[in-house]
């Protein structure tokens, strides 16, 4: 079934902002939600070029507050019913990368990386699978990453441990409603172009634009698999040596 109405949380920028013009390519309306509200604005404006007949209904949301969410996730089923129509798929994506090798006294930000990108993708989840358990269907996406299958060193550690716990997450749901018409996908990208990759000095292996990203990403998002690894060539191999590889290994890479 093709799934019309979208739900994507941090979508001020990167990989939220570039799913979000494939969609709208692809007719879909869209709720969006982050924390820089001027930014959303300037994107719905994008987004109306794009396609004009697009719904587009926007929130200030930060995901690490619990009730927020929460409001902010049922304000904006309740728009989709307001021009009757229902919330067909959220992507959780929402998450940032600060953080440093542990004991280097970056403790704060170490920890900032984790509540929001474990923690937030919680309340996100809960929210999203209280109105999909509603509704008896919908289709729940967790933008995981390729860091998810080993343990990284330096500003990635805790960055990998939150999408290694997310990964589980979205698998431990996609069982929990394995005969109910709800399905769950976990997404890995490889290194897309972002917000977060132009603040590394050194360039990425393999990385690609933003705008290609975007269309694998919703490519993949849109086949509704349990798993995707975007994009599939070089990282599907990747995540099938990743268990072969030494620590010494890992950290070159």
């Amino acid at each position: 079934m093709k799934r019309k109405n979208i739900l994507i949380t941090g979508a001020s920028s990167g990989l939220g902002k570039g799913m979000a013009k494939e969609f709208a390519k692809q007719g879909c309306n869209l709720a969006l939600c982050a924390r820089r509200v001027e930014n959303l604005e300037a994107l719905k404006k994008e987004l109306h070029e794009i396609n004009p007949d697009c719904k587009v209904f926007l929130r200030s949301l930060d995901v690490t507050n619990v009730q927020q969410v929460f409001d902010v996730f049922k304000g904006f089923n309740q728009d989709f019913h307001d021009v009757g129509e229902q919330l067909d798929r959220v992507i959780v994506n929402a998450g940032m990368g600060k953080g440093a090798s542990l004991g280097k006294r970056h403790a704060e930000a170490n920890m900032q990386t984790a509540v929001t990108n474990f923690c937030g993708a919680i309340s996100q989840m809960e929210a999203a699978m209280e109105i999909f358990r509603e509704q008896n269907h919908g289709h729940l996406v967790a933008i995981s990453s390729m860091s998810a299958f080993r343990g990284y060193p330096f500003a990635m550690t805790v960055y990998a441990a939150t999408k290694a716990g997310l990964k589980s997450l979205a698998e431990g749901v996609r069982i929990d409603v394995l005969k109910k018409p709800i399905k769950v996908s976990s997404i890995f990208p490889g290194y897309i172009e972002s917000e977060m990759t132009d603040k590394v000095e050194k360039k990425p292996p393999f990385i690609i634009p933003l705008n290609k990203g975007s269309k694998l990403l919703v490519k993949a998002i849109n086949k509704e698999k349990a798993n995707a690894y975007v994009p599939f060539w070089p990282w599907y191999f990747f995540k099938l040596m990743m268990p072969f590889m030494t620590a010494k290994m890992l950290r070159k890479f």
